[in-house]
C-alpha cells in the first residue's frame, strides 16, 4: 500500500505486512520510494516538494490550531527568502491577534498550544533568515500589550519571561548547556529548582519599607499596569512584610503568579451557573478576568491566590551587614517565608538531570491532585551568582528554562453532534471534533450527556471550542470561543435532540415525568443496548467470562460501531503510525477512490444466541480500530553499547482501520480460507462452560434485571434458592426479602412475569440458556457469619492475595457494603501497595486504615483488636 499523507503529498506513508506505517519524504526529483514492504527511512518533516507547491501550502494555512499544528512539519532551512518572509508576515500577524486577544481582552482565541506552535515557527525563521528579527517582531515581547483601562508604570526592573521547551531531549540540552557554559566538572553536582509552573497570571509586588507600595502586571517586560488596588483584595499578599526591623529591606520586587485554586474555580462557576451567568473555562481565565476588574469589589469576591517564585530589585538602604542573605534561590523562598510572602510547597531541590526527571514524570502522573493547575516544571540554577555569571538573553535568562507538557486545553471546531444509545437505554449527544492532539492523544470525539448539557454549555454546531484532556480522563468539551463566532453566523447551527433511537429507530422517552435523560424503550433488540448487557453478563459480578471484554462483545452484537463517518477517516490495513520523538505525523488524505466497506450483520442479536456460537460463526466479523501514534525512541545502552528502541504509545490517531475480531490474519501468502480462530477466541468460547456450574445469584446478575446488582442478587439467591423459585415468587414474596424494596421486587417480579412467555425475549433467553445447562445449580448457603453487616468498607490499592473483585465479594458475603469511595459513613479503609487518594483522605477524615492482614481479622471476626 503506498496512501498519500499529508497536506502537500510530499510525505508518503508505507505499511508493512504487520500494517505499521513508516514515513519519508519525497522531494521534487526524487524516485519514489517504491511498493509497500520496501525498505524505509522514517518519516522526514521537510517543506511540501516543490517551489510552487510550498507557495500554494503557506497560503492555505488557516489561523486554526490545526493548522498551527502543521507548522512542526515545514523544514524552514529549505525555505528561500521569499516564501520565509510571506510565512512570517503570515504567522507574526497570528501571534499580534493572539497577544490582543489574551492579554488585552482576556478573551483567547487560539489555545496555548496553537500559540506556542506559532511563536516557535517566528523563533525558527528569524534564526534562518536574520533580516527577519526586527525590533517589532512579536518574538521581542515578553508579554502582550495592555489595556488601556489601567495607568502604565515601569518596572523598577525588567520583568523577564521564560523561554519554553516542549521534550525531553530539547530539557536536557539546556541542562547540558548550562554545566558547559559554567565549565562544571563532570560528576560534581549542579544544585538547581524545580518548581511546578502554574498557569496563572505574572505579578509583580514593590515593597517600600515593608509596605505594599504596587502591584503591577507584566505587560511587555518594561512596562506593566498598575492594578495595585485589586492585588489589595488577595488575602494571601500581605500589606506589610513580617520580620525584624532588620530582616525587612528599604525596597524589593517580588515576582509571583497570580491563580485561583480548583475548590475556587469551581465555587465560583457553581454560583454563576445558579445566577444563569456564563461560567469561565479554565481557572486561568477566571483569575485573568477577576485580576482585572475596573472594580476591586469584584475582584475581592473572586478568592484568588498568589504565589512568590522570583526577586528582582532589592535594596537594604544601609548596606548588606546585619541583613539576611539570599545566595540561592532556595535561600530567597527561606527569605519569602520571613516576610510572610507565601511559595509553592511543590518546589524541590535536585543536583542532576536524573532527578529533573523524576519531577517531571510525577507532576505529569499528578498533574490534578495539587490545589492550582499547571502547565510544566521550571528548572533554575540554584546559586544566585552562578546565576549572574550565565546571565540573560533579551528576552529571557539562561539560568532558567520552562518545560512545558503536553497540552491539556486545546481549541478545535465541533463538526457535529450525534447520539449514541447505552445499556440502559440513555440517549448521549456526542460531539464530533475536527481532530485535534491535547494530552498526548488525538480526540476526535466526546460525549455531552445530555440535552440539557449541550443547551447549559451554550455550543453551536461549527463553533470553535475548547476541549479539555488530562492523562487518560476522558476528554471535556469545556464550552465555546466566543470570540471566534464573529463573522460566522450563519454557519453556526443548534442541536436538537433527536426523537427516535439512532442504534434502532424506537422512539425516545424520559422513563419517569422530570427526567433530564432520555431513553430507548426498545430493551429487547436494540443493539447498543444488547452490545453493553452482553459486556455485563461476561463481567466478574456475573458469569466472569474471560476474553470478552468490551471489544469482543460490540465485536458480537454491533461490530459496525465506530464506523468512521467518511473515507477521511479510514485508513485500510494498518496497525500503528510511528514517529520520532517530538514529531508529529502530517494530515492524512485518503485515495480520491477509497470507499468504506459493506456495512455487517451481527452474530449475535439476543443474550439467547451466545451460548451455541461456534469458532465458524465469528470468521469473518471484523472491527473497526483507531489506529495508535507510536512514539520510537532509538538509543545506545551506555553499558553494553548496543543499539536499544524503545516504544511508547502516544494515544490515538483520529484514523480508523478493521481487522478480524476473532480470528488471526492467514499468513504471508495463504488465503483467507486458511485464516485460523484466535487463541483468546478459543479460550472465550470454552468459557462459556463456566456459565452452566455459575451460583444462583451470578445468573440473577447476568439476565441484567433492572436494579439488580451482585448485593441484591445475593439476598435474592439466598432466599429462593433455585432459578425455578425466583420465576414464581411474587412482588409480596420478593419484598419481603431484608434489603429488597418495592422499586427492585416490582423490576424483578415483572421481568419474570413476561419471560413466562416462551416466545417473548425473555423467555427464550431463559429457554436457550437452560438448555445450556445455565441455571441449573441451587444455591447453596455458605454458613458465612455475617461479621460486616451494617458495615461499609473501602478497598484501595493492590493486595496480595485478593483480587479487587474478590475482595468485594468477600465483603457482601458478610453482609457488609464495599464502597468505592470514601466518606464519613465508611467504616474502614483497606490500603495496599500503590494506594491513591483514598488512602489519605481516610486519615484526613479518621477513619481505621487496615492493612491485608488486618483485613483478613477484619472479615473473620469483623472487627481488628486495637494494638
Amino acid at each position: 500500500m503506498n496512501v498519500r499523507y499529508g497536506s502537500s503529498g510530499a510525505a508518503r506513508m508505507h505499511a508493512d505486512e504487520g500494517g505499521q506505517l513508516s514515513f519519508e519524504l519525497v522531494s521534487e526529483g526524487t524516485a519514489d520510494p517504491g511498493p509497500a514492504g520496501a525498505a524505509h527511512t522514517g518519516l522526514a518533516y521537510g517543506s511540501p516538494g516543490a517551489p510552487e507547491n510550498t507557495d500554494t501550502y503557506i497560503e492555505s494555512l488557516q489561523r486554526t490550531d490545526a493548522d498551527a499544528q502543521k507548522l512542526a512539519g515545514i523544514d524552514v532551512p529549505r525555505l528561500d527568502i521569499r516564501q520565509a518572509s510571506r510565512l512570517w508576515a503570515k504567522v507574526s500577524s497570528w501571534v499580534e491577534s493572539d497577544q490582543i486577544a489574551y492579554y488585552i481582552n482576556d478573551s483567547p482565541v487560539s489555545s496555548d498550544a496553537a500559540y506556542d506552535a506559532r511563536m516557535l515557527m517566528l523563533q525558527k525563521l528569524e534564526a534562518q533568515f536574520p533580516q527577519l528579527d526586527t525590533p517589532q517582531s512579536p518574538t521581542h515581547r515578553v508579554g502582550g500589550t495592555f489595556s488601556n483601562d489601567f495607568a502604565s508604570v515601569r518596572h523598577p526592573s525588567r520583568m523577564m519571561s521564560l523561554d519554553d521547551v516542549f521534550s525531553l531531549s530539547e530539557l536536557k540540552q539546556w541542562y547540558e548547556g548550562v554545566r558547559r557554559d559554567l565549565e562544571w566538572p563532570q560528576g560534581k553536582p549542579l544544585p538547581m529548582t524545580c518548581e511546578v509552573k502554574i498557569d496563572g497570571l505574572a505579578l509583580n509586588l514593590i515593597y517600600r519599607h515593608g509596605i505594599l507600595y504596587q502591584g503591577l502586571t507584566r505587560g511587555d517586560g518594561v512596562i506593566g499596569e498598575d492594578i495595585t488596588m485589586n492585588v489589595r483584595t488577595i488575602s494571601s499578599i500581605p500589606g506589610q512584610l513580617s520580620g525584624t526591623a532588620a530582616q525587612v529591606p528599604e525596597m524589593v520586587e517580588i515576582r509571583g503568579e497570580v491563580f485561583m485554586k480548583f475548590d475556587d474555580f469551581a465555587s465560583l462557576n457553581s454560583q454563576a451557573q445558579a445566577e444563569g451567568r456564563a461560567v469561565f473555562a479554565n481557572p486561568r481565565n477566571a483569575a485573568a478576568g477577576s485580576l482585572r476588574q475596573k472594580d476591586p469589589r469584584i475582584t475581592a469576591l473572586r478568592r484568588l491566590s498568589f504565589y512568590a517564585h522570583g526577586m528582582g530589585t532589592l535594596e537594604w538602604g544601609d548596606g548588606d551587614a546585619g541583613h539576611p542573605q539570599a545566595g540561592t534561590q532556595s535561600q530567597a523562598y527561606s527569605l519569602y517565608k520571613i516576610w510572610g510572602i507565601p511559595v509553592s510547597g511543590h518546589t524541590r531541590e535536585a543536583v542532576n538531570f536524573d532527578q529533573i526527571l523524576e519531577m517531571v514524570s510525577y507532576y505529569d502522573e499528578h498533574r490534578y491532585d495539587i490545589e492550582h493547575a499547571l502547565d510544566g516544571i521550571v528548572v533554575k540554577v540554584d546559586d544566585l551568582a552562578l546565576q549572574r555569571r550565565l546571565g540573560s538573553t533579551a528576552r529571557a535568562p539562561r539560568w532558567a528554562i520552562a518545560y512545558k507538557y503536553p497540552p491539556e486545553e486545546v481549541n478545535t471546531e465541533l463538526l457535529d453532534i450525534s447520539v449514541q444509545v447505552g445499556r440502559t437505554g440513555r440517549a448521549t449527544p456526542v460531539a464530533h471534533l475536527k481532530p485535534v492532539r491535547v494530552a498526548g492523544s488525538t480526540v476526535s470525539r466526546t460525549t455531552l450527556h445530555n440535552a440539557y448539557e449541550v443547551d447549559h454549555k451554550g455550543v453551536l454546531i461549527g463553533d470553535t471550542v475548547v476541549v479539555r484532556k488530562a492523562g487518560d480522563v476522558i476528554p471535556e468539551l469545556v464550552g465555546p470561543v466566543l470570540a471566534a463566532r464573529k463573522g460566522r453566523e450563519g454557519q453556526l447551527r443548534r442541536f436538537v435532540m433527536p426523537r427516535y433511537c439512532p442504534s434502532c429507530g424506537t422512539e425516545l422517552a424520559p422513563e419517569k415525568e422530570g427526567d433530564k435523560d432520555i431513553r430507548c424503550p426498545n430493551v429487547e433488540s436494540c443493539p447498543a443496548q444488547l452490545s453493553n448487557r452482553i459486556l455485563h453478563l461476561a463481567s466478574r459480578q456475573a458469569f466472569d467470562i474471560e476474553h470478552l471484554g468490551e471489544q469482543s462483545a460490540l465485536a458480537l452484537t454491533n461490530p459496525e460501531n465506530n464506523r468512521p463517518d467518511s473515507v477521511s477517516e479510514y485508513l485500510p490495513d494498518t496497525r500503528e503510525i510511528t514517529v520520532a520523538p517530538g514529531q508529529e505525523p502530517p494530515l492524512y488524505e485518503p485515495d480520491p477512490a477509497l470507499q468504506l466497506p459493506e456495512v455487517q450483520s451481527p452474530a449475535v442479536t439476543s443474550e439467547a444466541d451466545l451460548f451455541s456460537l461456534r469458532a465458524e460463526d465469528l470468521r469473518d466479523v471484523r472491527i473497526w480500530r483507531e489506529i495508535p501514534v507510536i512514539e520510537v525512541v532509538q538509543g545506545i545502552d551506555p553499558v553494553t553499547g548496543k543499539k536499544t528502541k524503545t516504544r511508547k504509545n502516544r494515544g490515538g490517531s483520529g484514523l480508523w482501520s478493521q481487522s478480524p475480531a476473532f480470528y488471526n490474519l492467514p499468513t504471508r501468502g495463504g488465503k483467507a480460507s486458511d485464516a485460523q480462530p484466535s487463541r483468546t477466541t478459543v479460550e472465550m468460547l470454552s468459557e462459556f462452560d463456566k456459565a452452566k456450574d455459575a451460583e444462583l445469584w451470578r445468573v440473577l446478575v447476568a439476565l441484567s434485571i433492572r436494579h439488580v446488582g451482585a448485593p441484591t442478587a445475593r439476598l435474592i439467591a439466598k432466599r429462593f434458592r433455585t432459578l425455578d423459585a425466583v420465576a414464581a415468587a411474587s412482588e409480596e414474596d420478593l419484598v419481603s426479602v431484608d434489603g429488597v424494596g418495592a422499586e427492585i421486587a416490582a423490576s424483578v417480579a415483572s421481568w419474570f412475569l413476561q419471560a413466562r412467555d416462551p416466545e417473548s425475549w425473555r423467555g427464550k433467553i431463559l429457554h436457550a440458556w437452560a438448555s445450556a445447562g445455565i441455571g441449573s445449580q441451587a444455591a447453596e448457603d455458605p454458613g458465612l457469619e455475617q461479621t460486616l453487616e451494617g458495615k461499609t468498607v473501602v478497598v484501595t490499592g493492590t493486595l496480595a492475595d485478593f483480587s479487587r473483585e474478590s475482595a468485594k465479594e468477600a465483603i457482601e458475603a458478610r453482609g457488609g457494603r464495599a464502597s468505592g469511595s470514601v466518606s464519613k459513613k465508611t467504616s474502614y479503609v483497606v490500603v495496599g501497595s500503590s494506594a491513591g487518594s483514598k488512602a489519605a483522605k481516610a486519615e484526613e477524615l479518621g477513619i481505621p486504615i487496615l492493612d491485608e492482614d488486618q483485613f483478613r481479622q477484619l472479615l473473620m471476626h469483623g472487627d481488628v483488636p486495637h494494638e
